[in-house]
């Protein structure tokens, strides 16, 4: 059996988006692979104290700001790799290479450099998933004040909306789900279907978003280019990642109007129950942009929202 080893890597990322690669030196496994910073964990240290260790030793800069992020295994010829990916958006210093061959600022939507290292490949579609989902509710407030809703959203950045509608009847839920999609991708935003993978693939919808009763009785992904589910408990977020779901959404963080029964998570809870996973995770629950900050703090990649989005979208 291959001793399992624990390295920390770092997304260190600037305000336009973009993230830091390096390229494996000569003399290391795979040399000439593009990789995302990082290091072996030590005896004793936390993946946190670790990466921050290794950001000062490789590249001469100190980490004033570290995100949990996402957990992901590998098997290499050598080794069982588990990863544990960072954010890292703020840090001091000026960055100077030690280890790499060469570093590159790169974008998950147009990368320019090759190959990635295996292990950090699937980081790059990751980090291709907006930080904000609105979730639509034209069943409630009405279609035209949904559209117009949306409209005023993707104008101000909003670049993911779930289309979830229960409250329409099929034929106005089908025409809805076609005008928003259309509307979505015309301002370069993702646009997923709650719970109907035939209605997604009628109004070419960029995906599906699975209800956590549809993702117990799954037996595959659904082929779409993204999927993702609701997700309450610690077995329904291991479910999504056992299917190889792009994201989850996980709540509730507080309590709220659609689900007035469920226990609210708190972040605390929110950050227990997502640790160390393969997926990215959305925090759901009462939360609007000011909760950003705090989301991202407790591991979660980005928020979902129902009314907290519409008129506030980041």
């Amino acid at each position: 059996m291959k001793k399992v080893v624990d390295v920390s890597a770092g997304v260190i990322t600037r305000p336009d988006g973009s993230f830091l690669l390096g390229q494996r030196a000569p003399g290391t496994f795979y040399p000439g692979y593009w990789e995302f910073p990082g290091g072996k964990v030590e005896a004793g240290e936390t993946p946190a104290a670790a990466l921050a260790r290794e950001l000062d030793e490789e590249l001469g800069i100190r980490a004033q700001v570290l995100h949990p992020w996402l957990m992901r295994e590998h098997h290499y010829e050598h080794a069982h790799v588990r990863l544990h990916f960072f954010e890292v958006p703020v840090w001091s210093g000026e960055i100077n290479d030690h280890v790499h061959s060469a570093l590159a600022w790169q974008r998950a939507d147009h990368l320019e450099v090759a190959p990635m290292l295996p292990a950090n490949g699937p980081i790059l579609k990751a980090l291709r998933l907006p930080r904000t989902m609105g979730i639509t509710h034209a069943g409630e407030i009405g279609v035209d004040a949904q559209l117009a809703a949306l409209d005023a959203a993707l104008a101000d950045g909003l670049r993911l909306v779930q289309i979830r509608e229960p409250g329409l009847d099929a034929a106005a839920r089908a025409a809805f789900a076609a005008e928003a999609v259309r509307r979505a991708q015309a301002a370069g935003a993702l646009a997923l279907v709650n719970g109907d993978v035939e209605l997604a693939l009628r109004c070419a919808a960029d995906g599906v978003h699975l209800p956590a009763a549809q993702l117990a009785a799954l037996g595959a992904r659904p082929d779409l280019p993204w999927v993702g589910a609701s997700c309450h408990t610690r077995a329904e977020l291991e479910r999504a990642a056992a299917l190889a779901l792009d994201y989850a959404v996980l709540g509730a963080v507080r309590a709220t109007p659609t689900h007035p029964d469920q226990p609210a998570l708190g972040w605390e809870g929110f950050s227990a129950l997502a640790a160390e996973l393969p997926l990215p995770v959305l925090a759901l629950g009462g939360l609007g942009a000011a909760d950003m900050a705090a989301a991202r703090a407790a591991g979660a990649h980005g928020i979902a929202a129902i009314r907290g989005v519409w008129g506030a979208a980041r």
